[in-house]
């Protein structure tokens, strides 16, 4: 896993599939997705690495119920005793209670999806047994106030979180960055690509310096003219 330092409170972590972020306030840290299977150790071990004892991270924020964001989850709640908290509709998948729809594939998405598969650890993973429930408008106390942003349509409970304080925004899987020239783009695996469209619209219209997504490289500086060219580039 690396450990990539991108604002003096803001670090990426970067998996073989996937990425999570850790946001510090202070002495407490939060931590935005959480991985796949096995990467609750990895995750300690970083924030150890940042000088910092991992039950100082006291929420687990996931944007979404997919194995390669929430995967890690349940595994470094057990060591941090940190909280676990996602939308209302992913939340009864996080914790194992209903099954997961799974993505309506464009043609060209399933080679992606079956190479993405087999970087994924196999077999079931550990499920939290608590999930503190979130919905659209929600402040939380990281960055100075934090904006859950509902944005349906990779999964139906798909969220965004806005820093305004700070212009951070985590965007979960809806937008993405290309591995090969950086472009941003909505994401693939989608449940309904439609409603991702509106939600990239939702998402381009905030004020935003830097722009974390669940896959590709953020966006440090200029964030908004990024997400709003994508917008132009898409529309609904």
């Amino acid at each position: 896993m690396d450990v990539i330092a991108l604002l003096p409170r803001l670090h990426l972590l970067r998996f073989p599939v996937g990425q999570a972020y850790l946001w510090r306030d202070g002495d407490a840290l939060t931590l935005i997705d959480a991985g796949p299977k096995g990467s609750g150790a990895p995750i300690a071990g970083a924030v150890a690495a940042l000088g910092r004892d991992p039950r100082d991270v006291r929420r687990i924020l996931l944007t979404h119920f997919h194995e390669d964001h929430a995967g890690g989850a349940a595994e470094f709640a057990a060591l941090s005793g940190a909280e676990v908290l996602a939308h209302r509709l992913d939340a009864p998948v996080v914790r194992g209670d209903a099954p997961g729809p799974p993505p309506v594939f464009e043609d060209w998405e399933r080679p992606l999806h079956e190479q993405a598969v087999k970087l994924l650890p196999p077999g079931p993973y550990a499920r939290p047994p608590a999930v503190t429930e979130l919905s659209d408008g929600d402040v939380l106390d990281v960055g100075g106030g934090a904006h859950v942003v509902h944005v349906p349509g990779h999964t139906d409970g798909s969220i965004a979180l806005h820093l305004p304080g700070h212009g951070v925004l985590f965007t979960g899987d809806t937008i993405a960055a290309s591995p090969v020239d950086g472009t941003v783009l909505p994401g693939v695996f989608n449940l309904d690509r439609s409603r991702v469209l509106a939600a990239c619209h939702r998402l381009a219209a905030l004020d935003t310096d830097v722009a974390c997504f669940g896959h590709g490289d953020p966006v440090t500086e200029g964030a908004s003219a990024a997400l709003r060219g994508m917008a132009d580039r898409t529309p609904v």
